[in-house]
């Protein structure tokens, strides 16, 4: 054999010996991206074994999904939830929007045809439709938001709005300069009387000289009606406005912030969820027209359901009351406009209500007779 061939020999072996040395070196190499990427996709998969196709509908009234208070928060109750399982929009979780009132029945129905397993509507304009779709669908679970319905698998939830709207009557009247204040509702109805005859008890048991004058749109969906009705008030010298009318309560809003922005020393008090945002007209300095709101937890009532039946706990055939003492009911636990004072007369006349020393009226009938007893 030549020097040469041997040679070439020698690099060869010596080349193959080096390759195998490193072979072992490079297998973990190759291993480790598989775990890495194996990984998330184990995480990601997780909620949808805790899900176990597990769905939920929200049908809103005719306010909308995005009126800044009732619908929106009942669905942000739903997303909370929802977003704490990660929970896919509208495979897992959905929302249908009304628009009149005949558009209740096919869209509770269009849930119950998909299988949801929970459909929850927000408002008592709901009852009608409830009562006739839920005993269609008797293996859906059904919520309906400040109605009852005595229905096996419908869970009522009601709550003690006349409770909260005393304690913002107190912040009305300690509040007003004029001795006039208004109140706006949405439609007349045994319901929004609640809200009505509670601010009117917590104003006068402040002070029984103080004018409240009240009037209704007759809509929860029109900001043009509330905002003409602001105006007319503000005008006559009232110079607190409580509404407690849904989307048409963003026309309050609108025309507080358009005359505070011209020197007017003028407030609004919020409803079902704290609006102080939504009256924000000096972003720099977070200034709100929004004195307060009557918090109105519909986004726990939500929760609280979804996350029931979820656990196969669902109270169905039974009612579920929110007061004061459950803070289903309040004002915000931060009040930028109110002052030290107010807020300690507030949780004053909060603690008699809880207690039971005082009794706040629900219905007209029941507020004269709490006047008279003032």
């Amino acid at each position: 054999m030549s020097k040469k061939v041997l040679s070439l020999l020698l690099v060869a072996l010596l080349a193959v010996s080096v390759f195998a040395g490193c072979a072992p070196k490079e297998e973990p190499k190759e291993e480790a991206p598989k775990e890495e990427v194996e990984a998330p996709k184990e995480e990601a998969e997780a909620p949808k074994e805790e899900n176990g196709d597990f769905r939920v509908g929200f049908v809103t009234d005719i306010g909308g999904i995005d009126d800044r208070s009732f619908n929106q928060g009942t669905w942000e109750g739903i997303v909370k939830y929802a977003d704490e399982k990660s929970w896919e929009k509208g495979t897992e979780y959905n929302y249908i929007q009304s628009n009149e009132e005949a558009d209740y029945i096919p869209n509770l129905s269009a849930f119950g045809d998909d299988k949801y397993n929970i459909v929850v509507a927000a408002g008592y304009l709901f009852e009608n439709a409830m009562k006739k779709v839920a005993p269609q669908y008797s293996d859906i679970n059904f919520v309906i938001i400040d109605s009852v319905v005595d229905q096996p698998n419908v869970a009522s939830v009601v709550f003690a709005e006349e409770q909260g709207s005393f304690l913002v009557g107190v912040a009305a009247a300690k509040q007003t300069k004029t001795n006039k204040v208004g109140f706006v509702g949405g439609m007349d109805s045994k319901l929004i009387r609640k809200f009505h005859a509670g601010f009117v008890a917590g104003v006068h048991s402040v002070n029984k000289d103080i004018e409240v004058v009240d009037q209704y749109a007759g809509d929860f969906g029109n900001a043009g009606a509330g905002q003409q009705i602001a105006s007319t008030m503000y005008e006559s010298g009232i110079d607190v406005i409580y509404h407690a009318a849904g989307g048409t309560g963003n026309g309050v809003i609108n025309e507080a912030r358009n005359r505070v922005e011209n020197g007017e020393d003028v407030w609004v008090i919020g409803v079902d969820k704290d609006q102080y945002a939504d009256g924000i007209y000096d972003k720099e300095n977070n200034k709100s027209v929004i004195l307060t709101s009557m918090m109105k937890r519909v986004d726990v009532a939500a929760y609280s359901m979804v996350q029931a039946a979820q656990k196969g706990e669902f109270p169905g055939g039974k009612i579920t009351a929110l007061t004061l003492a459950e803070d289903g009911v309040g004002v915000p636990v931060e009040n930028p406009n109110l002052t030290e004072d107010i807020v300690k007369e507030i949780d004053a006349y909060k603690e008699k209500i809880v207690k039971g020393e005082i009794t706040v009226p629900s219905t007209m009938e029941d507020l004269e007779t709490f006047q008279d007893s003032l």
